[in-house]
């Protein structure tokens, strides 16, 4: 059996405080290879299932990486879509389980398949990330992880 460690993060979102339990079940004891097999099943899935974006020329690539860069503000970041690159980069050391990396994958997908000049407007209109409405979006799709499964 694994281990559970709860983080409770608060965002306003509206009148409305919503709060995402992120949290690990480290019990798979997932290796890279694994993690890579999980990545290429449900990446198909996930592809056919929400189409191209609008603001790209082809789907993102899959980056593996052991962890973030060391400037980074989250050292227990799990994934990110970089549009510049047009990648969506696992840290493959941080999955702690098989439906956080999917709900990952939907997630960073999402973020493939939205505008990032919105994106950066919305940062700039004084959005945050917690309330950011293309992440608020993103955390929502990841409910729909159990389609790819």
């Amino acid at each position: 059996m694994g281990f559970l460690l709860p983080k409770i993060t608060p965002f306003l979102f509206g009148n409305l405080i919503y709060f995402l339990y992120i949290y690990s079940i480290k019990d798979e004891n997932m290796n890279q290879n694994e993690i890579q097999k999980i990545v290429f099943d449900v990446y198909e899935k996930i592809t056919k299932h929400y189409g191209e974006s609008n603001h790209q020329k082809s789907t993102p690539y899959i980056v593996f990486e052991d962890s973030p860069y060391d400037d980074a503000d989250d050292k227990n970041l799990i994934g990110e879509y970089c549009s510049m690159m047009n990648e969506i980069v696992v840290y493959w050391k941080n999955i702690p389980s098989s439906e956080v990396l999917i709900r990952t994958m939907v997630h960073e997908y999402q973020h493939y398949l939205q505008s990032p000049s919105w994106m950066t407007r919305y940062y700039n209109m004084g959005y945050g990330y917690n309330d950011h409405p293309y992440e608020v979006q993103a955390y929502n799709e990841e409910e729909n992880w159990v389609k790819f499964v």
